[in-house]
């Protein structure tokens, strides 16, 4: 054990791990650049703490930086030290967590120090898709190792930290703190979930004892003690937040919401379905806290909420994750900032619901409008099951205004064009854009009572348990 016992760094990671089952390893390395005075220096575990440990008794090794060691900062040993961390972690197929308070770059180490991070960064890759990879921000966070954050699958930040690749005084007219967890979990996306240094590390313990522990290997499983057949009174009025909806959906109401603060008419989340890990994207019109209304969103798909999604995906993918879907969408945000990346933006989130190969149960509790409602999980991009609410809405575009570019002509030369425009948006409505018009074609495959979402999904999953698809031979897609 190292005399690092009582700093932050080791005081975090008992937080973080089960009572008592921290096994440090490394405990005695040390710095060997004698270069700038190095050799009067005293580099106790050379400013990171390794090892590893159990959550909810599952495999989980770690690494903790100690800012009180040359300010955390990443030297040539310090990378050794989380390179053979995570040469482990591979061959026992368990995540790792780093919990990051970092200087950056060892300036008196050079060379040694930047190959340390571009190993640190192909371990982190050689991993990605392997092992579930969590980071937590403490303090300062730069340099090569804000990129190392965004290589990992979860960040988490506290809520005085700083994350950032160029400091905010070296970019030329900012006139805010780029580096504050605000703003990147907020503008820059980077971050899945903000709060104080307690409740960052509870939530990190919770997620990862939901997640499975490799790409092969799932203890993501757990007992249910929640009714299977549950009938969920209120889920109807619950199609605007969808948050709520899938709390409600969830066993025991369990639900951990990542990215909140980012493309926030988006909710990317993990539920708890028959005891199951299940990852979750909804569109999300508004939101509640407590009964009262706190905020309203656009109803169209936006650059930032595509983005997320896909990513989301991605590693539910990765992890043999099944993913439920929620659709209540009308199209596109139609902004020019939006308009500048939705086209590639939909387009990987299209390519992430086509190429998943997990099971995948969309539920449409609103609208599933155009291509928009298309891309968000329906049969036609991969979907296994697709069920409806009765009120809910499918179709190309909204009934009146399809109306008047089909009946331009009639309307311009009726009496009454207020009548005929109802009376032909009803016909539409039935005939191209109601659930039930869907569910003639194929593209919807039961319409349900919002009640009996619950059961039905978890029914859904169930079946779908044993899916395999082999996909054509590739190194990987392109989009």
């Amino acid at each position: 054990m190292t005399n690092s016992a009582q700093t932050p760094a080791m005081k975090r990671i008992y937080t973080l791990l089960d009572e008592n089952s921290f096994v440090e390893v490394g405990a005695f390395v040390t710095a060997r650049s004698t270069d700038f005075n190095m050799q009067a220096q005293e580099t106790p575990a050379d400013g990171v703490i390794t090892g590893y440990g159990t959550i909810e008794g599952a495999l989980v090794y770690v690494y903790s930086q100690d800012a009180g060691v040359l300010g955390g900062s990443v030297g040539e040993m310090h990378a050794k030290k989380i390179e053979a961390l995570y040469g482990m972690a591979m061959k026992m197929g368990a995540p790792v967590v780093g919990l990051v308070d970092c200087a950056g770059l060892r300036l008196q180490e050079g060379m040694d120090a930047l190959d340390g991070f571009g190993k640190l960064f192909a371990c982190q890759a050689e991993a990605s898709g392997v092992i579930p990879q969590l980071m937590a921000v403490f303090g300062t966070c730069g340099g090569g190792m804000a990129v190392a954050s965004a290589m990992a699958d979860f960040t988490f930040m506290e809520e005085k930290a700083k994350l950032f690749v160029n400091a905010p005084n070296a970019i030329a007219a900012n006139n805010e703190d780029t580096s504050a967890a605000k703003f990147q979990s907020e503008e820059a996306g980077n971050v899945s979930m903000t709060g104080s240094e307690d409740e960052i590390l509870a939530k990190l313990h919770t997620l990862i004892s939901v997640l499975p522990a490799n790409n092969e290997d799932d203890f993501s499983y757990g007992e249910c003690t929640d009714d299977l057949n549950r009938i969920c009174e209120g889920l109807a009025g619950c199609a605007g937040d969808t948050a709520l909806a899938l709390a409600m959906l969830s066993d025991d109401s369990f639900f951990m919401e990542l990215k909140k603060e980012y493309a926030p008419n988006l909710v990317t989340a993990f539920i708890r379905l028959n005891g199951t890990t299940v990852g979750c994207v909804a569109n999300r019109r508004e939101s509640y806290e407590d009964g009262e209304k706190t905020a309203e969103y656009e109803a169209g798909l936006t650059a930032r909420g595509c983005e997320k999604a896909a990513e989301f995906i991605g590693f539910c993918d990765a992890f043999n994750i099944p993913v439920l879907t929620l659709v209540n969408v009308n199209g596109y945000q139609a902004v020019k900032c939006t308009e500048k990346k939705i086209a590639k933006a939909a387009a990987r989130l299209t390519y992430a619901y086509a190429n998943a190969r997990v099971p995948k149960v969309t539920v449409i509790v609103g609208e599933a409008t155009g291509t928009a409602g298309l891309m968000m999980g329906s049969k036609s991009v991969g979907a296994d099951i697709v069920y409806a609410w009765k009120n809910a809405g499918v179709g190309v575009m909204d009934a009146v205004p399809a109306v008047k570019i089909m009946y331009a002509r009639e309307i311009g030369e009726s009496d009454n064009a207020g009548v005929l425009i109802n009376e032909k948006a009803a016909q539409y409505r039935e005939m191209q854009a109601s659930a039930l018009a869907a569910a003639k074609r194929g593209y919807v495959d039961d319409i349900i009572d919002a009640a009996d979402t619950r059961k039905r999904v978890i029914a859904a999953f169930e079946m779908l348990y044993t899916k395999r698809v082999d996909g054509p031979s590739k190194k990987h897609g392109t989009i």
